[in-house]
């Protein structure tokens, strides 16, 4: 555990189950820490499991959803401007729309889940699909951990 995820953590512990949700959100971002230690951390200090699993996954969806907002906020056709053809755009473009919002299932995954993400709001892929995808990734890696820390 590095310097910055310990204090991290202690921060997070003073704020009690609204830095719970705060640590879940900013993971699911491009800051560096681990979602799934913030968890454990909570669920090792004896807080409710059911409220903690709660939190951490609308904690890191909202973050997850926030990466897919802001995707969408720009222009694949901005790709032209850095040499990529339009014809190659169009293609991308189309294969995310098409098979796009299956991908957001793996949007827990680390150093790929967050780029994943801004990628298909770039590319348009569809909203309520994507985002669908991406929470019952988010929640089966919680309810996974859960697991491990509770029964194994």
């Amino acid at each position: 555990m590095t310097i910055f995820e310990k204090n991290v953590k202690m921060e997070l512990e003073t704020l009690g189950l609204v830095g719970l949700f705060i640590g879940t959100f900013l993971a699911a971002t491009i800051l560096p820490f681990s979602s799934e230690a913030i968890l454990l951390y909570f669920l090792a200090k004896g807080i409710d499991p059911t409220i903690c699993l709660s939190i951490a996954i609308l904690g890191n969806s909202l973050g997850g959803t926030t990466n897919y907002v802001l995707g969408r906020l720009g222009n694949p056709l901005w790709l032209k401007y850095i040499g990529v053809k339009e014809e190659t755009i169009y293609k991308r473009e189309n294969w995310v729309i098409k098979h796009g919002a299956l991908l957001a299932f793996f949007s827990w995954v680390p150093l790929i889940g967050d780029p994943l993400l801004v990628a298909l709001g770039y590319f348009r892929s569809r909203p309520i699909p994507t985002l669908s995808w991406m929470v019952l990734g988010k929640s089966l890696r919680y309810l996974l951990i859960f697991v491990i820390y509770y029964f194994w």
